[in-house]
């Protein structure tokens, strides 16, 4: 009973910000997002009726008894819903880099439920394993897909129509993605915190709520039409407004750091000398910036030349979940 998955992170256009419940990541509003072709996550799951817990290994690395906890967690969820009882070995090979801002947990998960639950013997859609991914990551379910994907937040309290599903196929548009790495830093506020802070506090909160429907609405109508700068526009807008609620909470907290704001000057300088290009930001200091393939090079070359910028990595839209043939790095028993 063993399989291999690959899933690719994936970077929020208009963002999750907020959950409505948080031991089953169901969130406050739907999200957008595009699937990278450049960095990713490969998973094998054996389970094993020797084993008498589960074993983790990231990296070649045994993990430690808390990052194995957070995998048994989800792999508990696909034994309830199989009814297979053993335990597993689980080895994770992770390609992404973690310091550039482009958040692990998303491919993690979601190579991970998709290897365990092929490896238990689970018959399901993408849009079940969808499911299955959020209850690790949030935005582990937009993994599962390739290209541009929404997360529909649901309205069930169950969760079983929180799910993510694809708005248009990887190949049927070509942006670049930029994920501008400054100095990192270990951020004070963890976004789960963040986000709870900003839930419960923030006055800016609701104005959040009753405006990203419409942001989400412009950036699908901007995919259909590949009208770019629509696109570029609303994604900008978007992460302001998000930021904001953290500047209204109590007490309040800014994920920016003074790099993050030479980056976002010089996204606009480039605007004002004809290269369309826009900046989006997580909760953290690193920005992304969105441009035409036919600018990337200039766009990163300018982004390069700022003092503060360490790196910068270029990324296209990727696939979904893939299967790979399993090869016995760690063995179970």
């Amino acid at each position: 009973m063993e399989a291999t998955a690959k899933a690719h992170t994936n970077i929020a256009l208009i963002k999750y910000w907020g959950k409505r419940d948080e031991e089953l990541f169901l969130p406050m509003n739907n999200s957008l997002s595009i699937t990278l072709d450049q960095f990713y996550t490969i998973t094998s799951v054996q389970f094993c009726e020797c084993l008498t817990a589960d074993k983790f290994y990231l990296n070649e690395t045994l993990a430690t008894d808390d990052e194995t906890k957070k995998i048994s967690e989800l792999l508990d969820l696909i034994r309830k819903l199989s009814g297979v009882k053993m335990f597993a070995v689980v080895d994770s090979l992770n390609k992404v880099p973690t310091a550039a801002g482009f958040a692990s947990s998303a491919s993690g998960f979601a190579a991970l439920a998709a290897a365990a639950t092929k490896a238990i013997g689970m018959d399901i859609d993408e849009q079940t394993l969808s499911t299955i991914a959020r209850r690790g990551s949030g935005s582990a379910c937009r993994s599962i897909y390739g290209g541009y994907v929404e997360w529909q937040k649901g309205e069930l309290l169950d969760g079983t129509d929180s799910y993510a599903e694809q708005v248009l196929h990887e190949k049927e548009w070509d942006l670049t993605i930029l994920s501008v790495l400054l100095e990192p830093k270990e951020k004070k506020i963890l976004s789960r915190e963040g986000m709870r802070r900003s839930v419960e506090t923030s006055p800016f909160y609701q104005g959040w709520l009753e405006t990203v429907d419409e942001d989400l609405e412009v950036a699908k109508q901007a995919i259909n039409e590949r009208n770019f700068e629509m696109l570029g526009e609303v994604l900008e807008r978007n992460a302001m407004k998000m930021h904001a609620t953290t500047l209204g909470a109590n007490p309040p907290f800014m994920y920016w750091q003074s790099a993050t704001f030479d980056v976002m000057e010089k996204v606009q300088e480039l605007r004002e000398s004809g290269f369309r290009a826009y900046f989006t930001i997580d909760a953290g200091p690193n920005v992304k910036v969105l441009c035409q393939p036919k600018d990337e090079e200039y766009v990163r070359g300018a982004l390069m030349a700022l003092t503060p910028v360490q790196d910068v990595y270029t990324c296209h839209p990727g696939p979904g979940i893939s299967y790979l043939p399993h090869t016995k790095r760690k063995t179970c028993c």
